[in-house]
């Protein structure tokens, strides 16, 4: 088993510089531009509190048959899904509490409140399209009077060959503009079935562990902890199971190398900008406020795509928040949104 693929994305509802959105974070990598279309949407969708609307496009000048899964990860990331039927350059906004296809008939698909987790887009040649055809974006109304808006984004369908470690990437954070909370949000991309348009993220849970470093201002190094993405959280009956499998685990996660105390769907950064939703700490009892978190992927469950894609967003608990995004391919970190 090796890490030969592991890619970070995280996705982004405006890219700024750090230096004109002081508190949010930003980035100044070159940006490919993501709006040119892919195979697969990878989104966040959350009714904690919240409302989730999701975006789907199909680009191509022919029909598309998309096949959406939605992951649950309040009930043991339980899969829902239905296969939805897009026009040449047709577009469909579902709103995740109240799903309809884009027909406008029920999709079969009825979440509980408090319902979060992910929303997979997976367009194919059903109706002879081209494969790399969808764009997309989703908007999150948070109850408090802020909202995050991105992209949606998927990890490309080219396999990479290389080193899989010392692969890492960083975001930066800071404190002003009022940002007291934050939103990390791991997706583990699973198994992928290009054959039937399928996605495994659970039977058995996929993971993948990651090490996490906090650099202050004068890139002073904090060593926080390692910490598992998965889709599911700590009430699940299969937490430690996942958490007994990670430290277990053989070939290049043997020797405990994988091993991690907190296994989760989404984190916060710190105990000085802790998670909106009362959620574990990528680096508990730290108290950086301003800084750059490092993410090195180091290990992941076997038979794993070896991709991540992690959301980061930032809000001051009113009426501002945002994200911001980052992409890596075998070691080579890029922005895209």
């Amino acid at each position: 088993m090796n890490l030969n693929k592991l890619r970070i994305a995280l996705l982004t509802f405006v890219l700024v510089l750090l230096s004109t959105a002081q508190g949010f974070s930003g980035f100044n990598f070159d940006n490919p531009e993501s709006d040119t279309g892919i195979q697969k949407l990878y989104a966040f969708f959350d009714l904690r509190d919240r409302e989730t609307f999701i975006q789907v496009t199909n680009t191509n000048t022919l029909g598309n048959n998309i096949h959406i899964q939605i992951f649950d990860v309040s009930n043991n990331c339980d899969e829902n899904d239905f296969f939805d039927s897009y026009t040449p350059n047709d577009t469909h906004v579902y709103n995740i509490r109240d799903i309809v296809t884009n027909d406008g008939n029920p999709s079969g698909v009825v979440l509980p409140d408090g319902a979060y987790g992910v929303f997979i887009a997976y367009g194919g040649n059903f109706i002879n399209a081209e494969e790399e055809s969808l764009i997309g974006n989703f908007r999150i109304l948070d109850n408090n009077g802020y909202e995050y808006r991105t992209n949606i984004q998927g990890p490309p369908d080219t396999d990479i060959d290389g080193n899989p470690f010392g692969e890492f990437g960083t975001f930066n954070f800071n404190s002003s503009n009022g940002v007291v909370l934050s939103d990390i949000v791991t997706i583990n991309t699973g198994r992928r079935n290009d054959t039937n348009q399928t996605t495994q993220l659970t039977n058995p849970p996929r993971w993948t562990t990651l090490d996490v470093n906090i650099y202050d201002l004068n890139e002073v190094v904090f060593s926080c902890r390692k910490i598992i993405a998965t889709c599911i959280n700590k009430n699940s009956p299969l937490y430690e199971g996942l958490l007994e499998e990670a430290a277990n685990q053989g070939g290049d996660c043997s020797g405990g190398l994988c091993a991690a105390s907190v296994a989760d769907f989404e984190y916060g950064i710190n105990n000085a900008i802790p998670h909106s939703k009362g959620g574990e700490l990528l680096c508990p009892g730290n108290i950086i406020s301003d800084g750059i978190v490092r993410l090195e992927g180091i290990g992941h469950s076997s038979g794993n795509e070896d991709e991540v894609v992690i959301y980061v967003g930032f809000n001051n608990g009113n009426g501002r928040g945002s994200m911001d995004s980052y992409f890596n391919a075998n070691g080579d970190w890029l922005t895209r949104n």
